[in-house]
């Protein structure tokens, strides 16, 4: 894994992360708008649905640069106390199973994509089409395995914090 590479990912999850910002501000924007029309009677079409597919995108864009930028929560009060090699393997172990559990994610979210594709699945009211979010969701989890990826080359570098 090149240095190159890595700073492709990290482009790459800069510029999702960007998406589920904008999608974020986007849902903020039609919520307001949606209560503020709806005290005069004109709520808009659709805006529950928008809000709901906004959501995925804002989780699923965001999660790559989470992980890159360690962002989440961590409870390291055992980890702490063990053997640098020891710690080392234990973390290896994680990011395996959560390679593992992406994977399965991604490609579950890949079929049910291919799904609402074959069966042109919509929202009920405004008519979107459900299969490029889930076609989206599925590309940010194999994302997210990359980064699991790095993080093991980090780890045995002694590159990981």
């Amino acid at each position: 894994m090149t240095k190159t590479a890595l700073d492709m990912l990290q482009r790459v999850s800069r510029i999702f992360a960007d998406i589920g910002g904008v999608a974020l501000t986007f849902m903020m924007c039609l919520t307001v708008a949606d209560v503020v029309l709806r005290t005069f009677d004109y709520p808009i079409m659709g805006a529950y649905e928008m809000v709901a597919l906004s959501l995925a995108i804002v989780i699923g864009f965001s999660i790559p640069k989470v992980s890159m930028d360690r962002g989440q929560v961590y409870m390291e009060i055992i980890l702490e106390r063990l053997p640098s090699r020891k710690r080392a393997i234990l973390n290896t172990f994680t990011r395996i199973l959560c390679i593992i559990l992406f994977s399965v994610i991604g490609w579950n979210l890949f079929l049910v994509g291919n799904e609402f594709l074959a069966t042109g699945e919509v929202s009920p009211t405004i008519n979107i089409p459900f299969f490029p979010i889930a076609y989206c969701m599925s590309v940010c989890c194999f994302l997210e395995c990359l980064v699991f990826v790095f993080d093991i080359v980090k780890i045995w570098r002694g590159q990981y914090d």
